[in-house]
């Protein structure tokens, strides 16, 4: 039996205690796991024909009820503590890890959504099938569909919720590989482009076995050094110069930092990385890809700052340099590539990229001010994205009604469909950074943050990559509505209930915390004196331990 910090229990009936389980600080993990085996459970008893309204109304009141049990966890939460830990202190329940699972439970509604509206123009009827086979007509003639995407999606969402909240790397590596597996499937099942949908799903499982491994090996090795794989032990022991497991272990501890930043630097897609995004995004279903750019996301900035920030909260002067790198290359890189990106997914892909370059330089600040930032650019990224590509999945090429990837095909589109031409601009200009948009109180936040925690070079450079990604942002506005459209102009399909709903979510979140920041920083950075924290705080003081 593993102790809080990671280490074996005795196994003497008599000296055994019971975990201390919370199932309410649980619940809205608990209610997405049990909607998820309930949708298996569907998928192999109810008939075929009732199967889609089920697992669509199941996967949603699981979605809606998760969320209804966070904002009892929100009033629940002490007030004069940071949060809880439960299970031998595997999970943390925090005011990060509230908001992380907010912001995922939301986007995944969304991005539900959209999965539901798209169900037969996004997925293919049998992905088994060879493309192009007989048999693949025959199913594409009988509308079968894909209905166990629903319940990959819970179980998707299920790893979104448990990574951020991890407190121990064991419990983080279980939550990777459960928010990964079902991806991995989903990125394959694209009715248009069949092989280049699973080239991409390939690609992206060999790449994240990889990225695993690294992960997997650095764990171990940081095991080597403080004897636990518990957050605060790891930090106790690299503030004691290790648990006397080894002699001079510095560089074990060195080298463990390194594979598992690898690991976490793999999931938000940081250069260098990145190279699964493009592809992945444009192979998969578009659905999936919004999911991916903004739930995935989220939870793995939300890991990772969980792991930098708590486990190697001593060792800041010594990962920062690293990330510094890292961030630079991820702005520079992404943004120099994006310029020359004619898809309109793939530019996305790499905008995902420039992105999490923006948020690595919050992370290089290592304060509180930096964490908020974090967290923020986070939510405006997510809602801002998964509105952008539900705008995507409506915009197809006359001919087979497939999506309109190619840049120039969307020439024209802001003179015909101005509504829907003016939510893309929007949602555009907040990755811009363009004020009163959500995107520029994220920048100016976690640029601030970088600012006062003295890395004002990385500053420079992240106003230098913004430049350039606003060059590409604008030449799409342009030619939505200065260019005339093509003899074969886009058809655009007319938004239902579910998509428009999306796209005003989006529309709504970004203006919204564009214009009223205010009550989100309130929550995400308390005031010392009404929460105990320190003048001087660390991020740490922002995690329960």
């Amino acid at each position: 039996m593993l102790t809080a910090g990671g280490t074996l229990a005795s196994l003497d009936p008599a000296v055994q205690e019971a975990p201390n389980i919370d199932y309410l600080m649980l619940a809205p993990m608990l209610v997405v796991f049990g909607a998820a085996v309930l949708g298996v459970v569907v998928e192999a008893f109810v008939p075929r024909a009732h199967r889609r309204p089920t697992q669509l109304v199941l996967a949603f009141v699981g979605l809606v009820v998760a969320f209804v049990c966070l904002l009892v966890q929100v009033r629940e939460l002490p007030a004069d503590s940071p949060g809880v830990t439960i299970a031998f202190a595997t999970v943390a329940i925090d005011r990060p890890t509230l908001f992380l699972h907010g912001t995922v439970l939301l986007l995944a509604l969304a991005s539900l959504l959209l999965f539901a509206a798209n169900r037969r123009e996004a997925f293919a009827p049998q992905a088994a099938t060879i493309p192009g086979s007989e048999e693949e007509r025959e199913h594409e003639e009988a509308e079968s569909e894909h209905t166990e995407v629903y319940p990959l999606v819970l179980f998707a969402v299920l790893g979104m919720l448990l990574f951020p909240a991890s407190n121990d790397f064991l419990t983080m590596f279980v939550a990777l590989e459960v928010l990964s597996f079902p991806l991995y499937l989903l990125c394959g099942l694209a009715r248009t482009r069949r092989l280049f949908s699973q080239e991409a799903a390939l690609k992206y499982f060999l790449l994240g076995a990889y990225s695993s491994a690294f992960f997997l090996f650095g764990i171990a090795l940081v095991f080597g050094y403080a004897g636990s794989v518990h957050f605060v032990d790891i930090d106790e022991a690299a503030a004691a110069g290790g648990a006397g497991v080894v002699e001079q272990g510095e560089p074990l501890l060195m080298l463990g930092i390194a594979l598992v930043a690898v690991g976490l630097l793999f999931k938000v897609g940081a250069v260098p990385f990145h190279n699964w995004k493009p592809d992945v995004y444009q192979g998969a279903p578009t659905p999936v890809t919004a999911l991916m750019a903004s739930g995935t996301v989220v939870a793995a900035f939300g890991g990772l700052l969980r792991v930098f920030f708590l486990a190697f909260d001593g060792l800041t002067w010594d990962w920062r340099p690293m990330l510094w790198i890292v961030a630079i290359l991820t702005m520079v890189v992404a943004a120099a590539i994006a310029v020359t990106q004619r898809d309109v997914k793939r530019l996305l892909a790499y905008s995902s990229v420039v992105h999490a370059g923006f948020i690595l330089t919050a992370v290089v600040a290592a304060s509180p001010e930096g964490l908020a930032g974090a967290l923020f650019y986070l939510a405006a990224y997510g809602f801002t994205t998964v509105g952008a590509f539900a705008v995507v999945t409506l915009v197809r090429v006359r001919e087979g009604g497939a999506e309109a990837g190619e840049l120039s095909q969307w020439a024209g589109l802001g003179r015909s469909h101005p509504l829907l031409a003016g939510a893309l601009a929007l949602f555009l200009l907040a990755f811009a950074g363009i004020p009163l948009t959500s995107g520029f109180i994220g920048k100016f936040a976690v640029f601030e943050a970088a600012l006062a925690a003295g890395a004002a070079p990385l500053v420079v450079v992240g106003v230098l990559a913004s430049a350039i990604t606003a060059f590409f942002y604008v030449r799409i506005i342009v030619l939505m509505y200065f260019s005339e459209p093509q003899e074969e102009g886009p058809w655009v399909v007319t938004p239902g209930p579910l998509t428009g709903s999306v796209i005003g979510v989006g529309v709504a979140a970004t203006l919204v915390l564009g214009i009223m920041p205010g009550p989100v920083f309130d929550h995400l950075l308390p005031q010392p004196a009404q929460e105990g924290v320190p003048e001087e705080a660390s991020p740490m003081d922002m995690y329960v331990r």
